[in-house]
């Protein structure tokens, strides 16, 4: 009856969901034709500027016929008026010495490359520039470090502004910066002339099989050491890692596998109960009951495979043919299956053997009425979780399906 009614609501879930995408394609496919038959109020609204031009289709139906004509236009952006194209380019010369310094700090000293740019962010404007000295910088604001002199050099740029809608429109700035070789700190000057010192060394060795590194650099002494492998760090920070992610995996398989050793002994909780019931109520002691669903786990091992509760019963056994106290054997095979109801069905036999096994069978029967009522509550729960999970591939389904129908909707819609 309960997976019936499970099934149910699955299925009225699906059709809802399918109901709802099936209408709102409908829906969206109506508005789409309607749009195309609505009559135009002849106004083409233009892209702003610096969008670029877009092509719009029309239907154009003439007075007396009856076909349309479909007609392609191709409709500019809104171009700037002579004073706004004025406005652009003194915008653009207001902030040009900001935009080109680059890392510099003034025109006045400049040691790192410029930033001379070709375009102008967020304006219609193209910028060629011309320099008068191509042997100190090129015209990506490189600097020829070659060619620089102690006293600076002062080079000329001359920015020629383009508005890009129509090539007529220019504008010109011009400025001069002053070029210096770009400062080291005292970290940089040790080093070069470390490596001037060595270097001067190899020269004078390139006769020799080999070269004797200066012992004194800096005029103070000096000790080398070679520069370790970067890819043996690597390797090794990888292997940690790889030991690390193994070891994460384990405990966590070992954790997916208590967690299924669980489960499964709490899934034979009703039948073990059912059969300590059952061989009790015909006439045989606990030990012997015990015995006896162990005895019947070993024949039909092979069909059923390996059950966790059935192992531990069958070690409690071997326990007691050891010399272990039957009570004690019963509370060792709880503690062992760390499940609360093992616990107490341990606890259960231990008590009733101290105080005699009168109302044993009684209180055996309505645990294991109490057994499958769990277990019919744990179905159902498992069923409701199973029908949750399903409504994510379901939304996922509308949502392909939303797509499909939106997207070729919005495509043919010109803006």
């Amino acid at each position: 009856m309960w997976n019936w009614c499970g099934n149910n609501k699955d299925r009225r879930i699906r059709s809802a969901a399918v109901g709802l995408a099936f209408v709102g394609g409908l829906i969206l496919l109506a508005a789409d034709f309607a749009d195309t038959r609505r009559e135009m109020d002849g106004l083409l609204y233009r892209n702003g500027h610096g969008a670029g031009s877009r092509i719009e289709e029309l239907d154009v139906q003439l007075a007396g016929e009856q076909g349309r004509i479909p007609v392609e236009i191709e409709l500019s952006e809104q171009r700037y008026s002579q004073e706004e194209i004025q406005g652009v380019f003194d915008r653009v010369i207001g902030q040009m010495e900001k935009k080109i310094l680059g890392q510099n700090e003034s025109l006045d000293r400049v040691e790192k490359d410029m930033n001379l740019l070709t375009e102008f962010p967020g304006e219609p404007v193209r910028i060629a520039w011309e320099l008068d000295r191509y042997d100190v910088m090129n015209v990506r604001g490189e600097i020829q470090k070659d060619s620089l002199a102690e006293e600076g050099t002062l080079v000329g740029l001359r920015a020629v502004l383009t508005y890009r809608e129509d090539e007529a429109q220019q504008a010109l700035y011009q400025c001069t910066v002053c070029v210096y070789p770009e400062k080291m700190g005292q970290e940089e000057e040790n080093i070069l002339r470390i490596k001037e010192e060595i270097q001067a060394q190899e020269k004078k060795s390139r006769t020799q099989k080999s070269m004797r590194l200066p012992a004194r650099l800096l005029e103070r002494e000096a000790v080398y050491y070679r520069k370790m492998d970067s890819r043996g760090v690597v390797l090794v920070v990888m292997a940690a890692l790889a030991g690390i992610l193994f070891y994460a995996l384990e405990i966590q398989n070992r954790g997916k596998e208590q967690e299924q050793k669980k489960q499964q002994m709490i899934l034979d909780y009703p039948e073990v109960v059912d059969k300590m019931t059952l061989f009790l109520g015909a006439g045989m002691t606990v030990k012997r009951a015990w015995r006896k669903v162990v005895e019947d786990y070993v024949c039909h091992k092979e069909v059923w495979g390996e059950r966790y509760v059935y192992e531990e019963m069958r070690r409690t056994c071997h326990e007691m043919e050891s010399g272990i106290t039957e009570a004690e054997s019963y509370e060792r095979f709880g503690r062992r299956c760390g499940v609360q109801i093992y616990i107490r069905l341990g606890a259960l036999l231990s008590q009733n053997l101290r105080k005699g096994n009168r109302g044993l069978t009684e209180l055996l029967r309505l645990e294991s009425v109490q057994a499958f009522e769990e277990r019919k509550a744990r179905a159902k729960r498992l069923g409701e979780e199973a029908g949750t999970r399903l409504l994510l591939p379901m939304f996922l389904m509308l949502a392909v399906v939303l797509v499909i129908v939106i997207v070729p909707a919005f495509l043919s819609v010109q803006v």
